[in-house]
């Protein structure tokens, strides 16, 4: 009979407190960019595009980071990769040209995916087995925070000049802290010497990718369409700002209920349920988008909407360790990539095929087919975890 581990609070607290600090730079990283392109004229498409090359950056590398932390330890390239960051952000103001910007936008996905990857992998494999849904959802609720307050320090301390880019570089330095802090177990791993890559982990562990690339479809459609979905129906710019504000209050205050749902009952369930009342909330959104039911509505729709990746973190964690957990995590950071970029050409296009319906009825549909998936994995293999 396996023990089941303990939470390995050293390195849970390390891990989250430097994710926390990268989330800031991040989340604070894309209003910069875009508002100084937007403030030199720079057109809509442009902009996009260039903002594109951070995911991209992240479909490159990511399924090199099982590799390169299998080879040099996984908190040596935490550290590196902070280092690469900081130097990164500081180079949008050294080459200060939109040419440029292009290159060093992939050069930051590439290594922001690289501390996302290991210090998720940090988190939910130093959780435990006992708590871990509650603990992975606290760390989804303070990433979310921290993501939110990049933008609010942004509107107080303004685009102009170096500060917001050595703020940015030094708030990343910080970070390098809490990885002194970390811990690497090592542990046998008989059945897995080498990461498998995401081809094989593909198929150890479908749904859950397919889980991520639905939740990256629905993160990225709706944190770039919903403002301009909000104002092409009628409602004022703050009001359609908002859409926003609510869904990530959900995703802020309301995960620890979808976290502690993951330690008493099996996640497949939790994700199942999360996909599903995520998709009757979309369908519901036309016709409440004027109605103070909008509200509650939103709250609702980000609490489960963004629900569903924490329960992919705690499914994870639940089933792999070692460095096939650094892999699965790697698999995720390359499935969201695709997904995001999937999610803002896929909505803009549902948006122009029909403005009040085509944007949150195609997210129903990703979210619905998702719920269905992974009940007709259920009936058909009838075990406990989601594969």
């Amino acid at each position: 009979m396996t023990t089941p581990a303990k939470a390995n609070t050293r390195n849970l607290v390390a891990a989250c407190a430097a994710i926390t600090v990268f989330g800031f730079a991040f989340g604070m990283s894309y209003p910069l960019l875009s508002l100084i392109l937007e403030a030199r004229g720079v057109s809509s498409d442009l902009i996009g595009i260039n903002s594109a090359m951070m995911p991209i950056g992240i479909l490159l590398f990511s399924p090199v980071i099982p590799v390169i932390a299998k080879r040099f330890g996984a908190r040596n390239v935490a550290i590196v990769a902070a280092f690469v960051t900081a130097l990164v952000i500081l180079s949008y103001r050294v080459f200060d040209s939109f040419s440029a910007w292009f290159l060093i936008r992939l050069l930051q996905g590439m290594s922001i995916s690289t501390l996302f990857v290991l210090s998720e992998a940090w988190i939910v494999g130093s959780a435990g087995d006992h708590n871990r849904g509650k603990i992975v959802a606290i760390y989804a609720s303070v990433l979310s925070g921290s993501f939110g307050a990049g933008p609010l320090l942004i509107s107080f301390i303004g685009i102009d000049g170096w500060t917001p880019f050595v703020l940015g570089a030094g708030v990343v330095l910080l970070g390098i802290i809490p990885f002194i802090f970390i811990r690497e177990e090592v542990q046998p791993e008989p059945e897995e010497t080498q990461p498998s890559g995401i081809f094989n982990f593909a198929g150890k562990a479908p749904m859950l990718l397919l889980a991520v690339g639905s939740f990256a479809v629905f993160d990225a459609a709706s944190l770039s369409l919903f403002p301009v979905y909000g104002v092409r129906n009628g409602l004022d710019i703050t009001t359609a700002a908002n859409i926003l504000s609510a869904m990530i209050l959900g995703n802020i205050v309301l995960q620890f209920p979808i976290g502690w749902l993951c330690d008493r009952f099996q996640p497949r369930l939790v994700m199942a349920g999360c996909a599903l009342i995520t998709a009757i909330t979309l369908l519901l959104l036309p016709g409440l988008l004027n109605s103070i039911l909008l509200w509650p509505l939103l709250i609702l729709m980000g609490t489960t909407g963004y629900g569903v990746y924490t329960v992919s973190l705690v499914a994870l964690g639940n089933r792999f360790s070692g460095i096939e957990l650094i892999n699965g995590s790697a698999s995720f950071a390359l499935v969201w990539g695709f997904g995001a970029l999937l999610g803002s050409i896929s909505g803009g296009m549902a948006m122009l095929a029909s403005g009040l319906y085509g944007l949150p009825f195609s997210l129903a549909l990703v979210y619905l087919t998702l719920a269905l998936g992974v009940g007709w994995r259920q009936i058909s293999q009838g075990k406990s975890q989601i594969k």
